[in-house]
């Protein structure tokens, strides 16, 4: 095939088809890059008075709670955080627990207050000079490593006791919620009011089940669902 001297040869078909895939799975790339840097956040909702929003926790199959950053009332770590590293060794009882958090709130002036015992941890209330609840904090039974709990107290814990949702709304929210989601678990009485949210106990048929918070500001839920099985409990 003779040409214009000076000028290139038009591509041959093979070339062509490399050349408009190779366009496609560029602009493909370009579009996924976009998704995951925003699918995020457009998954994301502030949430309304008792229902529970967030990427991958979303609706009553996951009986999960929120993300950092999803506009209720949190997306910042908490004013309190408590951490101690563990000593390897194991933590059985709730004495033992009690211990290893009172150690590691001493460093900001806490003491501890109730002890619950599940299957996967320790669960320990932490309370300021006043004996006002200030945060929760977990005791890994394996090693006995204490940290701030997941969830409300690492989230939600502003530091300031301002709240527009009271004692009673946040059970009546809770109760609601648990009702939706896991039918037969209800509140109990006693409502932890800590700083930014308030922490119920609940129960099944009269037992001890677990625990759910309410966002003081917003009346957002989050189910605590990382305890396990319930084993026992001490108040301070």
């Amino acid at each position: 095939m003779s040409r214009v001297p000076g000028t290139r040869a038009a591509p041959s078909g093979l070339a062509w088809l490399v050349l408009v895939m190779a366009s496609a799975l560029l602009v493909g790339s370009v579009a996924l890059a976009l998704v995951g840097t925003s699918g995020s956040r457009s998954a994301q909702a502030t949430p309304t008075t008792g229902k529970v929003f967030g990427p991958g926790y979303a609706g009553a199959s996951n009986r999960s709670g929120h993300l950092p950053g999803d506009g209720t009332g949190g997306g910042m770590m908490g004013a309190q955080q408590v951490w101690l590293a563990g000593d390897g060794v194991p933590v059985k009882t709730i004495a033992e627990a009690r211990a290893r958090a009172s150690q590691a709130a001493a460093a900001q002036g806490l003491s501890t207050g109730e002890v619950m015992q599940f299957s996967e941890n320790f669960y320990v209330e932490l309370k300021d000079s006043a004996g006002n609840p200030a945060t929760e904090v977990l005791v890994d039974p394996t090693d006995g490593s204490v940290s701030t709990e997941y969830g409300p107290a690492m989230m939600w814990n502003i530091g300031s006791r301002d709240a527009t949702v009271s004692a009673d709304q946040a059970r009546r929210i809770a109760d609601d919620w648990l009702r939706a989601n896991l039918p037969g678990q209800s509140t109990v009485a006693d409502v932890k009011a800590f700083p930014g949210y308030d922490t119920i106990d609940t129960e099944t048929n009269g037992n001890t089940a677990g625990m759910v918070s309410v966002n003081a500001l917003t009346g957002a839920v989050w189910y605590h669902t990382w305890h396990g099985t319930f084993i026992a409990e001490e108040d301070d």
